[in-house]
């Protein structure tokens, strides 16, 4: 009886822990970047864009923001046609550790070469390659450049404009890091990490604002 409640307090465990997969985005080959009215651009206010990050491992998950360095929205007719920006990873901030020495320790292990390799590659950027609108929401399309590596995904989003702010908000979505390089603790390069593994997928989201 103890044998059959332990199988099923780790089956239990298990399935808690896995990360779910949906809103996974699917990562392909890079697009070509093309906006042919450059009179269109906006300029994003960088004070006041972000991203959203949330990283998940067997024993619970870490989140927190990075700050958009600069960027430009290409709005033609109160339309998303382009645009491009890119993200500080200096910047990376940690928002659900209280304890200041982890999480110090947690922002500079994200910044090492484990991880994002800061110092080698300070920023990321997205491009813009192609915008669909299905049923009201855009699907983004673009070129995302992480670590050196660059690949396009697709991105469900909206785009609103009031006071003559225009705001592109992401829905949340998740990238698979190994795609880009970042191989630390992943199941699928090393074996017997048990509750060391960190997942695959971290889940992204972005509000990029513009400047009036």
């Amino acid at each position: 009886m103890k044998k059959i409640i332990l199988i099923l307090a780790i089956a239990i465990s298990v399935v808690a822990c896995k990360v779910d997969s949906k809103n996974k985005t699917e990562v392909s080959e890079v697009e070509q970047v093309t906006v042919s009215d450059e009179s269109s651009a906006l300029t994003v206010d960088s004070q006041n864009s972000l991203v959203e990050w949330k990283g998940f491992k067997p024993t619970g998950s870490h989140n927190g923001t990075i700050s958009i360095y600069e960027g430009v929205l290409n709005i033609s007719s109160d339309v998303l046609i382009g645009g491009r920006f890119t993200i500080d990873m200096n910047s990376i901030v940690n928002l659900d550790v209280e304890d200041i020495v982890y999480k110090t320790k947690l922002v500079a292990h994200l910044k090492s070469e484990d991880f994002f390799d800061v110092e080698s590659f300070p920023k990321v950027k997205f491009e813009i390659t192609k915008v669909n609108e299905v049923e009201g929401k855009l699907n983004i399309s673009g070129n995302l450049t992480a670590k050196g590596i660059t690949k396009n995904i697709t991105i469900p989003a909206t785009l609103t404009k009031q006071d003559g702010v225009v705001t592109l908000r992401s829905d949340p979505f998740k990238i698979d890091r190994t795609e880009f390089g970042i191989q630390y603790n992943s199941d699928k390069f090393f074996e017997n990490l048990k509750d060391k593994s960190i997942d695959d997928l971290f889940e992204l989201s972005f509000v990029v604002l513009t400047n009036k």
